[in-house]
């Protein structure tokens, strides 16, 4: 059998947003109660806990997530959490148990979307981008780099000096061969604010960073 897998399991990180993306401090100001829990228990299970467990709290999280997802319809940022978990949940477990994740993940962005785009510093586009160059193309997924690109570049737009939009972009551009303009995105993202209250996030964020810019100037040096 064919084994889907998502390319880096440290998606949204959260995303971004975590898996992908993550509110700047006004957004963190008017982010309800059950989302902000959500937010901060996807931290802990993606930073603090140890790999073999991972899969397991995600599972537990989504499950969360569908509740507050449901509990606030039309809700931009309990879609667009309700998606990063889902979207680390897939990259997690892997194999083709993960594309219903991840199409659900989808779905969740492109609802927030619809709501409102600039959610969360434009979470929902860069969650959104990271999932298009992460899953792979026809006839397997939906993948698309150069929708992927039009979306990040777009998240870019809401926040562009966040230190998500930058990081999945410059994994984008190294994704793609340029490693140049890579490593001046995940510098930028290095260089990004604090987030208030988002301390244990921002620190796992951080060492993606350097770990990810530490490979393209090594590339660049070899050249």
């Amino acid at each position: 059998m064919f084994d889907f897998r998502i390319r880096r399991a440290s998606l949204l990180a959260g995303l971004l947003l975590g898996v992908a993306a993550l509110p700047c401090l006004a957004a963190q100001a008017v982010l309800p109660a059950q989302v902000a829990t959500v937010q901060d228990r996807w931290a802990q299970i993606n930073y603090n806990t140890p790999k073999k467990q991972r899969e397991s709290g995600f599972e537990a999280l989504a499950k969360q997530a569908a509740t507050v997802r449901a509990a606030q319809p039309g809700n931009a940022s309990a879609l667009i959490w309700e998606g990063i978990v889902l979207s680390s949940f897939a990259g997690e477990r892997g194999g083709l148990g993960a594309l219903s994740l991840v199409k659900q993940a989808k779905k969740d962005f492109e609802q927030a979307l619809a709501i409102d785009p600039k959610a969360l510093d434009g979470a929902a586009y860069t969650s959104l981008g990271a999932l298009y160059y992460q899953v792979p193309g026809w006839p397997i997924g939906f993948g698309d780099d150069a929708k992927a690109r039009e979306l990040l570049k777009a998240g870019l737009q809401v926040d562009p000096d966040g230190i998500d939009a930058n990081y999945f972009y410059g994994d984008y551009l190294q994704d793609q061969g340029d490693w140049k303009a890579a490593a001046a995105s995940l510098e930028k993202a290095l260089a990004a604010p604090a987030r208030p209250g988002r301390e244990l996030a921002d620190q796992g964020r951080r060492k993606d960073i350097q770990a990810l810019l530490t490979k393209v100037r090594s590339h660049l040096a070899s050249r």
